[in-house]
């Protein structure tokens, strides 16, 4: 069965790091691209960064782009992003999710493009 985990939420004070982690497992999620979506409370779902299969390309939304870093170890079949200088706007629950399409090239940005999702980890900024 193919499951995506995320890992490494938590509470943590403005201007703080966190790393979560989304292992996968059940399919040959090492050759799908992914992305980390977020969802605050009141809010639609947004993405926040993605990643191509190989790790060579990426993005991210403005709204995080210079503090996130998403990366990828598919001898792992673990994507990571890395949330440096934290704000109280980045609260919000983490979610892992991964698009069917082998060896794409390319990332993807729209939610419904994606066709497997973790259950999400809590990230809450505040002092």
């Amino acid at each position: 069965q193919a499951q995506l985990v995320e890992s490494g939420g938590g509470l943590v004070q403005p201007g703080g790091s966190l790393r979560l982690s989304c292992a996968a497992s059940g399919r040959t999620f090492s050759s799908y691209p992914m992305g980390w979506f977020r969802q605050a409370p009141g809010k639609e779902r947004e993405v926040a960064a993605a990643i191509s299969w190989s790790g060579s390309r990426t993005y991210y939304a403005d709204s995080v782009k210079g503090r996130f870093t998403i990366s990828r170890d598919n001898a792992k079949n673990t994507v990571y992003l890395q949330m440096n200088s934290l704000k109280p706007e980045d609260t919000a629950i983490y979610y892992c999710a991964a698009v069917s399409s082998l060896y794409s090239g390319r990332t993807y940005t729209n939610q419904n493009e994606y066709d497997y999702w973790g259950q999400g980890t809590q990230v809450t900024v505040s002092s």
